[in-house]
């Protein structure tokens, strides 16, 4: 018998245009809707069409435009005070994961007044929230469902906040909006997905389930068919729409069977470096797989007629091998870095790395192989 807990967003709504639907939900988000998103968003034209849907009826919208990648503390503030000063009675998010992280944190925070270093970690959140619906613009996060929102604090390091109180109402996935994403984000936010359905299939959680590894291996059936063709013709809708719903299919499962090493050492690339996170995921995906093979390699062997359906008559061996060498040329095939070296690293930065790795506990915790300071060492040497 199987024991455990799975948690979703209550309604998702997808489909090309589907972000008109959001008229649907002005009663749920009230009279004065704070809008969460990023300049780059706003000025591409992708938050008008929500604003359009949004504002018959009478309904006030104030918008934050100040999320940046990796987020601090003190955009979440502001923020915050924004919506407070509104008097938002809901929030929408509409953007990256970065623009939906704080999304989150913006509608408890404006409505419980929990002092935000309180509640980093698991279950620590107390109060309740204003309504929530996010709407994600790039394919990879899957932040629209799942109960996590990441902050940087002070200079480096991050901190995620995780509580099923951060799940939104309503999640909507319109392929329109993704279309002009360029194509290494498509690709870097891509793989980011990737890796959630791989960690949350091998993942050592006690909460590792059937549901979750179900969505994952339709997650990365839908993003390993589609990530070539949404890279290189970025203007294919139906590409986009399945990139979309397999970011999202990998959130729900990793939001209920968590994520590892490949975040965990991801994290510092982000936080010292300033690389994006699909990108830092990317540059330590294969090394962490071979770290990890002698532990999990039956679940990767399952997992790579998913990706690669041309080993599914091959025998495990071959599929364990294929799998992992097959992930690790696929950044090359759409034209991302592949190694540290790269993005700007430089060799003496390892050590700092290492040591930053290992404070994500979070992460490691749920790693099919146990992870010591000199593993994380020699993985970020191998992927130098």
């Amino acid at each position: 018998m199987y024991a455990f807990t799975f948690a979703t967003a209550p309604q998702i709504i997808a489909g090309p245009g589907c972000i008109a639907r959001l008229s649907e939900l002005k009663t749920r988000l009230g009279s004065r809707i704070l809008v969460i998103s990023d300049e780059g968003v706003v000025k591409a034209g992708l938050v008008q069409p929500a604003i359009t849907s949004l504002s018959g009826g009478g309904a006030e919208i104030s918008i934050f435009t100040g999320v940046v990648a990796d987020p601090p503390e003190a955009i979440v503030h502001a923020a915050v005070a924004q919506a407070v000063g509104f008097g938002a009675t809901g929030v929408l998010g509409i953007g990256g994961g970065s623009s939906l992280d704080v999304a989150k944190l913006v509608a408890l925070l404006a409505k419980s007044g929990e002092a935000l270093g309180n509640i980093y970690g698991v279950g620590n959140v107390t109060g309740q929230r204003l309504p929530l619906v996010l709407v994600p613009t790039t394919a990879g996060t899957g932040s629209e469902v799942t109960p996590i929102s990441i902050v940087t604090t002070g200079a480096h390091q991050k901190k995620g906040v995780v509580s099923p109180i951060l799940l939104p109402d309503a999640a909507l996935l319109d392929a329109n909006l993704t279309i002009g994403l360029p194509p290494a984000v498509t690709a870097a936010t891509g793989i980011d997905a990737m890796v959630h359905a791989i960690e949350a299939f091998t993942s050592a959680s006690a909460n590792n389930n059937p549901v979750s590894r179900t969505l994952a291996k339709e997650a990365l059936r839908l993003l390993g068919a589609n990530i070539e063709i949404a890279v290189k013709t970025g203007t294919d809708l139906a590409a986009r729409q399945a990139m979309l719903l397999g970011a999202m299919l990998a959130g729900q499962a990793f939001a209920n069977s968590p994520v590892a090493a490949v975040h965990a050492l991801a994290y510092p690339i982000g936080g010292h470096y300033h690389v994006p996170h699909g990108l830092s995921n990317s540059l330590v995906l294969p090394h962490v797989l071979r770290f990890n093979a002698s532990e999990c390699g039956d679940a990767y062997a399952e997992l790579a007629p998913c990706i690669f359906p041309h080993l599914e008559p091959a025998g495990q061996a071959e599929r364990l091998s294929g799998f992992i060498e097959g992930l690790a040329m696929l950044p090359m095939r759409l034209n991302l870095p592949v190694r540290l070296r790269d993005v700007g690293i430089p060799r003496e930065g390892l050590p700092l790395l290492a040591q930053s790795a290992m404070e994500q506990t979070r992460l490691l915790v749920n790693n099919p192989r146990p992870v010591s300071l000199s593993d994380a060492a020699g993985i970020y040497e191998a992927a130098w």
